[in-house]
């Protein structure tokens, strides 16, 4: 599966679930993550996607690192059967 359609089908599955999972551009800063998780109730989430098997490049680890130290939760995504888990992480506000 190409990280197009993996991206395509988180895209999807945030949008059912009444969210937006709109592409994060971000001119200036690079290695910033592919896309947002927007959830009601105010849950935001940082997803990184991949291509299966793929790792984020060091800039991009760097970048999650800095979110994440802002509080922020950030998930590399590389298969469609991860995103149910990602979006429950978002919703319940907690990380495993």
């Amino acid at each position: 599966m190409r990280e197009k359609q993996i991206e395509h089908s988180l895209v999807m599955v945030v949008k059912a679930a009444g969210g937006m999972c709109p592409k994060l551009v971000s001119p200036g800063t690079d290695g910033m993550p592919d896309r947002m998780i927007l959830l009601p109730k105010g849950r935001i989430g940082f997803v990184e996607v991949k291509a299966p098997g793929k790792k984020p490049r060091p800039l991009q680890e760097r970048r999650h690192k800095q979110l994440t130290g802002l509080g922020f939760k950030v998930f590399i995504l590389d298969d469609p059967e991860q995103i149910p888990g990602i979006l429950k992480e978002v919703d319940n506000g907690t990380r495993d």
